[in-house]
């Protein structure tokens, strides 16, 4: 079992020790070595490509009601940071944009989820792929949603770039989807994985990167599973935990 191959990804940034989705979990997943974050994609109400995770504002900043009601101006004065902890008042909302202009200077990936699974954002993927080949971060992007259509519409619009499924539980005909699909990732909670299922989608040729992995146990357990990525709300642990499991193995 080679290890090396298991990275980690920074699930919307160092989320267990920064406020989430902000440029601050964004640069401690650089500085701790993680080699990428996950992060999620809403517009606003102008067509702005905005990084939250919810479609409301409520649980994490200091404004409220939908993020898709609100213009890239009043977006830009929330707080972000505050409700996490103190020090990190004044942490804002990030732009797509703005986390691929910090990109430039390090070698994440990046894996962007497409938050149209509860609310349909109108031409949201064609933006996403717009700003992409702006930047020329098509290496280094992985498209995701929990909406297939959505990855499909990518599919169509972009082919060249890397696309995944995201599953919370799997459906029976789990295997028939990814057939069906030919996809490039598969992105299942780490509770539905199994090794049974890990095997069948190697062999369909998928990376696996199940999401959310906090404690040792799950980590290791997903480790031995000899799964691609390994998401994480702290990286820093995560990365410990799996040189300490590779120099035992």
């Amino acid at each position: 079992m080679n290890l090396q191959n298991i990275l980690i990804f920074a699930h919307r940034g160092s989320k267990g020790t920064h406020p989430e989705n902000t440029m601050a979990a964004f640069q401690e997943a650089a500085e701790i070595g993680a080699e990428g974050i996950e992060f999620d994609v809403h517009l606003s109400s102008d067509g702005e490509l905005v990084i939250i995770h919810d479609e409301t504002l409520d649980r994490t900043t200091n404004l409220t009601g939908y993020v898709k009601d609100h213009s890239s101006q009043e977006l830009k004065t929330a707080d972000a940071g505050g409700k996490f902890s103190k020090e990190f008042l004044g942490e804002r909302i990030p732009f797509l944009i703005e986390v691929f202009d910090w990109a430039r200077d390090n070698t994440l990936l990046m894996n962007i989820e497409i938050k149209t699974d509860k609310l349909a954002y109108e031409g949201i993927e064609q933006k996403i792929i717009d700003l992409i080949h702006q930047y020329r971060m098509e290496n280094r992007v992985i498209l995701s949603s929990f909406n297939h259509q959505s990855i499909e519409k990518v599919k169509m619009l972009a082919p060249e770039l890397e696309r995944a499924l995201l599953f919370e539980g799997l459906p029976e005909n789990f295997e028939e989807i990814l057939r069906d699909k030919k996809e490039a990732g598969f992105h299942p909670d780490k509770n539905s994985l199994t090794q049974a299922m890990s095997v069948k989608a190697k062999k369909l040729g998928y990376k696996i990167r199940p999401w959310v992995a906090n404690d040792e146990a799950d980590i290791i357990k997903l480790a031995e599973m000899d799964v691609d990525v390994i998401m994480t709300d702290f990286p820093e642990k995560a990365i410990k935990i799996l040189k300490a499991w590779q120099s035992h193995g």
